[in-house]
């Protein structure tokens, strides 16, 4: 069998590589093919095309780059044509994934969405149009299936695979003297995104609140995990030009949230790793101007962190827009440090938070639902 996945940024290389594992242990004589990243080629995909140039976010950005990813989109397609996969899996990656989706429907490739698009949150008649093009969904959170359901979608909720992949890498020991921080000294994360606008828009102002926050707690050592795909250069001119002393690292980056007081982190997957990891964040958002207004026009929902999605309240702080400042970040991050009343609280309501992403074995149990929806398809013969 032949099974295409295709993923566009760096929490979906995560995903599809923890899932190509798990499709090649049950089924080793997959062949894996696709459009992702580092992670999924270690994994066992085949690339036919890397994520790391296509990479872009918010309305006006994608517009400057439609060129780019109508050729990415035309690539893919003859590389089905002349491929013929049993199944494509799109995991996440919506607005580009979705087209894809339905040029594979007219070449008569069975659809699997694995993360498919919020439409909880914004654009709720999306669920109609991605079930008419897909067979199968699989989602990462519970409160994502209503809308799904409601269209007639074939959906279901098997847990959520970072319960499995977050876990410390070496231990607590080991970790402080691999990036050199007494268990006296405090430790903040500095989590900026992988994306260049995300990084562009908020690095900044994280920091601002460093240099803020170690005026008020002079020893506070500062870390930054440099994600793939990610011009470490670029990180290293902005951090030297604000004169902060920030550790760039590249490795055992779960077992390094374990050692922090607390995250100024960009809103996306890696405030739910923190969590997990036991770590409060101060969860931040902030769009081009163009990107906002229309934003605001299409997107209803109370919160952005996902923590604070699952549970349905403000167990993290949220700063989005112009709300983000260095002040604010400082003296959000500060109230979350080490022996502060309010992090023994919201650690507490962010462990609720993870207990809801369901049991372990998520990635097992999804690539039973693709390989088995692969073979009905291959069992009636494949694409004609």
């Amino acid at each position: 069998m032949k099974i295409m996945l295709s993923a566009g940024e760096v929490s979906g290389d995560l995903h599809g590589a923890r899932l190509a594992q798990a499709i090649l242990a049950q089924a080793p004589e997959t062949e894996l093919v696709g459009f992702g990243g580092r992670k999924m080629a270690q994994a066992g995909v085949t690339l036919t095309a890397d994520f790391a140039s296509y990479n872009v976010m918010g309305v006006w950005e994608v517009l400057k780059n439609l060129g780019r990813i109508r050729r990415l989109l035309e690539r893919l397609t003859d590389f089905m044509r002349k491929e013929r996969p049993d199944l494509l899996v799109l995991i996440d990656y919506p607005d580009f994934n979705w087209r894809l989706a339905a040029r594979a429907k007219k070449l008569g490739i069975p659809v699997f969405s694995y993360i498919p698009p919020s439409a909880w949150a914004w654009r709720k008649g999306r669920a109609k149009a991605c079930a008419k093009l897909a067979e199968e969904f699989v989602a990462i959170f519970p409160h994502e299936l209503p809308v799904y359901e409601a269209a007639g979608a074939k959906i279901s909720f098997v847990g959520n695979p970072l319960v499995d992949t977050v876990r410390a890498e070496i231990p607590e020991q080991e970790a402080r003297q691999h990036f050199a921080l007494p268990e006296d000294a405090h430790g903040v994360l500095l989590l900026p995104g992988s994306r260049r606008q995300e990084i562009e828009l908020l690095l900044p102002d994280m920091l601002g609140a460093a240099k803020r926050l170690l005026r008020e707690r002079p020893g506070t050592r500062f870390y930054l995990p440099v994600a793939d795909g990610v011009d470490e250069h670029a990180l290293r001119t902005a951090v030297d030009a604000a004169g902060v002393p920030v550790m760039l690292t590249h490795e055992a980056r779960y077992a390094l949230m374990g050692l922090m007081d607390v995250a100024i982190a960009t809103s996306g997957t890696v405030v739910m790793e923190a969590a997990l990891m036991g770590l409060p964040a101060v969860v931040l958002y902030r769009l081009s101007p163009l990107s906002y207004f229309i934003g605001r026009l299409l997107v209803h929902v109370k919160h952005f962190s996902l923590p604070n999605i699952l549970l349905g309240e403000s167990a993290e702080t949220e700063l989005l827009q112009d709300e983000v400042t260095p002040e604010r970040i400082a003296q959000e991050a500060l109230s979350l440090y080490r022996g502060e009343p309010r992090r023994q609280v919201t650690c507490a309501r962010l462990a609720e938070a993870c207990r809801r992403l369901g049991p372990p074995g998520a990635a097992g149990r999804v690539a039973e639902k693709i390989l088995a929806a692969a073979r009905r398809h291959a069992d009636h013969g494949g694409t004609k």
